[in-house]
């Protein structure tokens, strides 16, 4: 990620954070729809979850500049995902529905800038959670 992406993000960020309780209900709703099957690895009551979903996108959020500072929650958040039953092919799913959400909650300030700066974002975090919770991805062979 560039420096002007990581701007970007975190400007962005700091917009939706002032409606994280709603951003976090459109996010959980949306993934819900789009991916039923994994509405059974959450609680009933969704109100801590979703207060945990916005506290790590801040943390998340907020140390881009120095990557180093998240990686470690970030994996230890990646190995307890597979005990819920996460699996790598979630991620995308997530990563989808978090861009979904984002557009819906910032509207017109959602830019194809803003979108690719995200994308790369949720790329590189989500790249490093799975490798650390399932091993490295193999190479394609040559």
């Amino acid at each position: 990620m560039t420096p002007e992406q990581i701007t970007l993000v975190q400007q962005s960020f700091s917009k939706v954070a002032p409606i994280s309780e709603q951003a976090a209900v459109l996010f959980y709703d949306r993934l819900f729809e789009v991916a039923p099957s994994v509405r059974a690895m959450f609680p009933q009551d969704m109100t801590e979850q979703r207060k945990k979903l916005m506290g790590m996108l801040a943390a998340v959020v907020g140390g881009l500049s120095n990557l180093e500072t998240i990686l470690p929650a970030a994996s230890a958040l990646a190995k307890r995902h597979v005990a819920y039953g996460a699996k790598a092919e979630h991620y995308p799913v997530v990563g989808a529905t978090l861009l979904w959400t984002l557009e819906k909650g910032l509207g017109e300030a959602w830019t194809p800038e803003l979108a690719k700066a995200w994308t790369d974002a949720y790329g590189v975090l989500s790249g490093y959670m799975i490798s650390e919770a399932y091993g490295a991805q193999p190479q394609a062979a040559e």
